[in-house]
């Protein structure tokens, strides 16, 4: 079974029956992901693995801390002995260490997982923050307002993202630029 194979395999038994929306995500997540493969060369598969991955640690079966890309990362790698790279992306995915930091886990996140090359981590967050809840395409600013709306303005997700708008933004602005380079069209933005 090849890389991709075993994360969708995995990430389907962890979040199909308990969490069938957060299953959609991340689906919606690695098909964008698929989308973003003439500017990944190599790293393709990789990203898409860690893109159907991202968000296991929500499962009930493996959640631990309450902080889910701690939670997947740790499963993926004391259970599942799982590529350090795909790891590495599901522990930092999308500004983790932020979040972390609010749930004062930033300092076990940075000593226990290394971060993944900066192109890659960009692409990941990429592919969250452009996913809907239901695995539908959106905007990153759309996607920003939606979580606040979610979770509600006063709740720890919420201020983490607000805190983390700038470098969302930026890094969608970084990964379109890259697209943009390759002349590819990956609409809606």
């Amino acid at each position: 079974m090849g890389l991709t194979e075993w994360a969708y395999s995995l990430s389907e038994s962890l979040l199909s029956e308990p969490l069938p929306r957060r299953w959609a995500h991340s689906l919606g997540v690695a098909k964008r992901a698929r989308s973003l493969s003439p500017i990944l060369g190599g790293d393709a598969d990789l990203l898409e693995a860690a893109a159907v991955l991202h968000d296991i640690g929500y499962s009930p079966a493996i959640a631990t801390t309450g902080f889910h890309p701690l939670d997947g990362a740790r499963f993926l790698r004391d259970q599942e002995k799982a590529d350090e790279r795909v790891v590495r992306l599901v522990a930092h995915h999308s500004c983790a260490l932020l979040e972390a930091e609010e749930r004062g886990l930033r300092d076990d996140l940075e000593s226990e997982f290394a971060l993944e090359r900066s192109e890659l981590v960009d692409a990941l967050l990429y592919c969250d923050m452009t996913t809907t809840p239901d695995g539908a395409q959106t905007t990153s600013a759309e996607r920003l307002d939606e979580i606040v709306q979610r979770y509600g303005p006063d709740t720890i997700v919420a201020r983490f993202i607000q805190r983390a708008a700038p470098e969302i933004y930026a890094a969608s602005t970084r990964v379109e630029g890259r697209l943009a380079k390759a002349d590819v069209d990956v609409q809606p933005r």
